[in-house]
């Protein structure tokens, strides 16, 4: 979907094919037309964005071969569908039975991630619409926090200039600009705003900002006004916006919640918890660890587990979806667009406790359909206009 907001940027609204497994082509292809399409048809909109994700393998294979693009481009017009932001976060195996921190490696410390991001950068800038403005690539925020050290810093700022190189020089044998966004998570080398400030003084901005994760944010008790004024004053952009909201609890010491929260402590994804307590926001790693005594309990939890956006859980439990709108509000509320592509990402559908899974296919394309609903009446509400053909 696309809207236009009162200053004239058209803002680009998708969601994320992480939530799908699909690791070569043909999976790729097929997720277009068994999820892709349902969920524009649903929505009854003109076109509907993907922030498709691709493995290592399959951007590889892309990257060295234009015909393959050219494939995978006609199947997206033919199903009313564009890409103009692409998701590089996860390299491989985002669907294995154990995920956690395997999601981190390689990070930027390491070369393969390089050519992994220039690769996805290259077929992005071949596969978005003619008349985008500019593409966008999310990727992790340097690294996992350990181990990191003064050798890795070096490697990982030296991959950052090439990568700046890298997209000018597809700019100007493409014609396209694709940015790349750096995007903070709780527990790695850039976890908050003000470490992005920070640790990513010295990028290109040209060609390097900030994917801005809103239940990422959340977690790390960020007021999203203050988030972006820090992330202006460094003069980073909001390259990208992932729309997510994570888990809230407010008296993580009460039985009947710590029971609720269990049924979330699955084992695939990582689940960073953070507690806003007297002493500031204290951490555990996972939310079995802060379930187990790792957190004191004298403040509220907020756990990284992204949660459908337009259904909050039963009580005691609360989702951050007031945090997602004040974020949207500060972004796109006022007389210029301070970003320009949403992309909803909700790709835990799968490990949600049982009874709140979507069943089967149609199920997980009516809750798809429906995170972007709620999108799409945000924006509106801030007077956005949606564009249609």
């Amino acid at each position: 979907m696309r809207f236009l907001h009162r200053d004239g940027t058209v803002v680009h609204v998708a969601y994320c094919t992480n939530v799908h497994p699909a690791e070569d082509l043909d999976g790729v292809l097929a997720q277009l037309a068994r999820f892709g399409e349902p969920v524009r048809d649903r929505l009854g909109a003109d076109r509907l964005g993907l922030g498709l994700w691709l493995a290592r393998d399959v951007a590889s294979a892309l990257a060295s071969d234009p015909a393959a693009v050219e494939r995978l481009r006609a199947e997206l017009d033919a199903r009313g569908l564009e890409v103009v932001t692409l998701n590089a976060f996860p390299y491989k195996g985002f669907h294995d039975p154990v995920v956690k921190r395997a999601v981190y490696s390689p990070d930027w410390s390491e070369r393969s991630r390089l050519r992994y991001t220039l690769d996805v950068a290259a077929v992005l800038a071949r596969l978005m619409p003619g008349d985008a403005r500019r593409g966008s690539v999310s990727t992790l925020p340097l690294a996992w926090r350990t181990p990191w050290d003064h050798d890795r810093t070096e490697a990982a700022r030296r991959h950052l200039a090439e990568l700046a190189d890298g997209l000018a020089k597809l700019s100007a044998e493409t014609g396209r600009v694709v940015r790349v966004a750096m995007e903070p998570e709780p527990g790695c080398v850039v976890e908050t705003t003000g470490q992005a400030a920070e640790r990513l003084a010295a990028v290109d901005t040209e060609w390097i900002g900030v994917c801005l994760d809103v239940c990422h944010l959340a977690v790390a008790f960020e007021d999203p006004r203050e988030a972006l004024a820090r992330l202006g004053a460094a003069g980073l952009p909001v390259v990208k916006t992932q729309a997510s909201c994570a888990l809230h609890v407010d008296d993580p010491a009460d039985p009947a919640t710590r029971a609720e929260l269990a049924r979330f402590d699955e084992r695939r994804f990582l689940h960073q918890t953070r507690e806003d307590g007297p002493d500031g926001v204290l951490a555990a790693d996972d939310l079995d660890e802060a379930l187990a005594g790792g957190l004191p309990d004298r403040g509220p939890w907020r756990v990284h587990f992204h949660l459908p956006l337009h259904a909050a859980p039963q009580p005691p439990l609360a989702s951050t979806s007031a945090v997602l709108s004040d974020t949207l509000d500060a972004l796109l509320g006022g007389p210029a667009a301070l970003t320009d592509h949403v992309e909803v990402e909700t790709y835990t559908w799968q490990v949600l406790p049982e009874g709140s899974r979507p069943s089967g296919d149609d199920g997980l394309v009516q809750g798809l359909a429906a995170e972007l609903d709620w999108t799409r009446a945000r924006l509106l509400a801030l007077g956005l206009e949606e564009i249609t053909s």
